[in-house]
């Protein structure tokens, strides 16, 4: 049995992407009217293609989520297969009505494309718009195939695949290829939910630093309002002003993507003169000349080679050593000269 339970905080972070922004209140201009990514109105349509390997035993399962209003909707096809004949299911939630379409052609013996379609049939009225539309695909005896990294022999078919208004990714655990994510989003493959963030702030790529320090600044008033409006909202406030310090450490500058580096001529602990060579901002003018104590030596998965340091006589040079933006920086090798 299909489990779709590895892509449900992704496809809500998708689903309530603009459902409310700050400063979370309905009489803020940009809260009159909301706006969603993955909008489709009256007479609209949403398209899904991708690839699959398969036979007459596999099984597709198409989930389509959206927002009416606040209210969230879903419709699916199950136990669709490949090479079938185009399955059509009409739905209403009034006054929104619309049809959800499968369908599949044969690319090569095991390889199929899949097409989903997603047509809002409702009358041209403002009120009946489907809201952050997505959706979910799940395959027994079968796996999807990347859009974004396809096998070599695949690359022509995969180019003829044609998304319109979102964009199917490889979905749940990294490796797996049972679960899709077609999102309004463009998203990357395993697309996942940042280890630190606390909870929904409705902005997706969301800077939760940000957005949790100014929820912190609203006014007395400004809080009042929060809280007798939706729950949603109110959790987002709720959950703000009882985070622990630990937590709101955990928000400042992670940072992800770096491998240690070996068989370099810089160790920890080297104590360095620093010459950036790229006055990009007021850091490298401020830092040219300064010595600094390298931290870590690292490379990225281009294999470029950085260097972490903590300048030798930066009062706050423990919150470096912590692993704190603002007193940690990163040079090349061309840009330090060994002490």
């Amino acid at each position: 049995m299909l489990n779709f339970e590895p892509l449900e905080k992704i496809a809500n972070a998708v689903l309530y992407e603009g459902f409310f922004l700050y400063p979370y209140r309905k009489s803020s201009v940009k809260n009159q009217k909301r706006w969603h990514f993955g909008t489709i109105a009256p007479a609209g349509s949403m398209q899904t293609e991708c690839l699959l390997e398969g036979d007459n035993q596999t099984s597709i399962e198409v989930r389509i989520r959206f927002l009416q209003q606040e209210i969230e909707r879903e419709v699916k096809v199950s136990g669709f297969r490949p090479g079938s004949l185009m399955e059509s299911r009409l739905f209403a939630f009034p006054p929104i009505k619309g049809e959800l379409s499968v369908s599949s052609v044969a690319v090569s013996d095991s390889v199929f494309r899949l097409t989903i379609r997603i047509g809002n049939l409702s009358e041209d009225l403002e009120d009946r718009s489907m809201l952050s539309v997505h959706t979910l695909l799940g395959i027994e005896r079968g796996q999807f195939l990347s859009l974004l990294d396809p096998p070599e022999e695949y690359k022509i078919a995969t180019a003829a695949c044609r998304n319109i208004g979102t964009w199917p990714v490889l979905a749940g655990r990294e490796g797996d290829r049972h679960l899709m994510l077609s999102s309004p989003i463009i998203l990357y493959d395993y697309p996942q939910i940042a280890p630190e963030s606390a909870g929904d702030l409705f902005d997706s790529t969301e800077i939760d630093e940000i957005l949790t320090l100014r929820v912190l600044t609203l006014s007395d008033d400004e809080k009042k309002e929060l809280s007798s409006g939706d729950d949603r909202v109110r959790r987002i406030l709720e959950r703000t002003e009882s985070l622990p310090p630990q937590a709101l450490a955990k928000l400042h500058g992670a940072i992800r993507g770096l491998r240690s580096a070996s068989k370099l001529n810089f160790r920890e602990g080297d104590r360095v003169r620093l010459h950036p060579r790229k006055k990009a901002d007021i850091f490298d003018i401020a830092l040219d000349g300064k010595i600094a104590i390298v931290e870590s030596v690292e490379s990225d998965f281009e294999n470029n080679v950085h260097l972490a340091v903590t300048v030798e006589d930066d009062p706050g040079r423990d919150f470096g050593q912590a692993r704190q933006i603002g007193h940690r920086f990163f040079f090349g090798p061309d840009e330090v000269e060994l002490l």
